[in-house]
């Protein structure tokens, strides 16, 4: 590994759409990716300024990991580098998506595609468990050195795990507990002062291209001017879309609701993608009609399964939707159904960019300031504690046989098991790629369902 002292537009590029087509696992195991790449190898950022920009994405409603991706792309390349960056998190998901609901609704049922998803479950729970490993180590250092964000952390974990308590309730928490933290412990919320101290790295690392100390960019200074730009931007990019489609089917067309509904749910998606379900649930199955309870689910299985953000389940809502209602005629429906993804997923991830492109000069500006990174501290630390919830919840759904009869060993599927273990493995202790191991248990599923071992 070797320094560098600057990176090109096309290098980061090449780097952002190879993210967009392994970044599997959900926001921890993609930000996990961004990790390794960006901090551990290329060294494109430091381990400080990353976690600075990460605690100010996890504040956001939308999905923080296409988020992070865009406040380092601005970083490095100013706008056009963050909406780059944005954008191709986003896009080679929403080509495969609208693929696989095409399949999913031409075609039905198909039983080897089930041999696939059986087999990619399990890896997507040790991806979940690698990321745990992995923001824990970075963020939690020895129990007796920061006992608070240890308490915080497990806090998270049983509110969010035992009384199903609001994302929403356990960030402000942590905030306060940071803040109050910050005035009267600063100590226990003082950042490590390298890699080497959180567990991340056994040497000291090269200094990063964006370093602890490197100084804010011009562009990325704030500036009032700068800021009416881009909120004038977000408007038009907005309101331009929107006119066309009411003019063109009115406000009550399928595409126009479509577009106000997840603009809606866009800016309520604190807490990631799994706390706006059911209020897409709500909108999309119950008051809209766009697509059947059950294929939500099928959605939502299709969803954890490609790469991209976990709520680019949209993308096959809308895409049920569009075949549904036919929005482009009865001899148009993939066209449709195509069209009403994209118009989707447009109105759903347009007020993330305007997020970063208009917050973050002003969060660059507390980089290093006790009062704003103790807070934010606090919120990974309660983060850690969610994502271990979350893992906890994906091996239950893999684990046990809903189906099957019995005490608890009757019901543990020891197959699944099997391979969240061997892919755990490999994951934490063998190093290996996300790719690699999602392909490997993939084809692993699709053997066990040839073969019968499977239902």
């Amino acid at each position: 590994m070797t320094a560098q002292h600057s990176v090109g537009f096309w290098e980061a590029l090449r780097f952002w759409l190879k993210l967009g087509f392994i970044s599997f696992g959900g926001p921890a195991g993609q930000i996990a990716v961004m990790h390794k790449e960006l901090v551990v190898e290329k060294r494109w950022i430091s381990e400080q300024r990353f976690l600075h920009a990460l605690n100010y994405c996890m504040l956001l409603p939308g999905p923080e990991a296409q988020q992070l991706a865009t406040y380092i792309g601005w970083l490095l390349h100013r706008t056009w580098g963050g909406v780059v960056a944005g954008a191709l998190f986003v896009l080679p998901s929403l080509v495969i998506l609208i693929t696989l609901s095409w399949i999913y609704v031409a075609f039905g049922h198909v039983p080897w595609v089930a041999g696939l998803f059986y087999g990619i479950k399990p890896a997507v729970a040790a991806l979940v468990l690698q990321a745990v490993h992995r923001m824990g180590g970075k963020t939690l250092r020895h129990p007796s050195q920061a006992p608070l964000l240890w308490l915080i952390a497990l806090g998270s974990f049983i509110a969010i795990g035992l009384f199903s308590l609001p994302f929403p309730a356990i960030v402000l928490a942590a905030l306060t507990a940071g803040w109050l933290g910050g005035r009267f412990a600063p100590r226990q919320f003082s950042p490590p002062r390298s890699a080497h101290a959180s567990g991340i790295a056994r040497t000291k690392p090269l200094p990063a291209l964006i370093d602890d100390l490197t100084p804010v960019p011009d562009h990325a200074r704030f500036s009032r001017g700068r800021l009416a730009r881009v909120l004038t931007a977000g408007a038009a990019l907005w309101l331009l879309p929107m006119g066309v489609l009411v003019a063109w089917q009115g406000w009550g067309g399928t595409l126009a609701a479509m577009g106000w509904f997840f603009t809606k749910a866009a800016l309520l998606t604190f807490g990631g993608a799994y706390a706006v379900l059911p209020y897409v649930y709500q909108g999309a199955v119950v008051e809209h009609g766009w697509l059947l309870g059950p294929q939500m689910i099928d959605g939502l299985a299709l969803g954890e399964t490609t790469p991209g953000p976990l709520i680019m389940v949209v993308a096959f809502v809308g895409f049920l939707g569009g075949w549904g209602q036919q929005v482009l005629g009865p001899g148009a429906l993939f066209l449709g159904g195509a069209l009403a993804a994209a118009v989707v997923t447009w109105f759903t991830f347009l007020p993330s960019f305007l997020f970063i492109l208009a917050g973050g000069p002003l969060v660059e500006s507390t980089h290093g300031k006790l009062h704003f990174t103790a807070p934010m501290m606090a919120i990974t630390a309660a983060v850690v504690g969610v994502i271990a919830s979350l893992a906890m919840f994906f091996l239950s759904h893999v684990l046990w046989r809903e189906t099957v009869r019995g005490d608890w060993l009757g019901r543990l599927d020891w197959v699944a098991l099997g391979m969240v273990v061997l892919a755990a493995v490999a994951l934490i202790g063998f190093k290996q790629g996300v790719v690699r191991v999602i392909l490997s248990s993939a084809l692993a599923g699709w053997l066990f369902q040839t073969v019968g071992w499977v239902g």
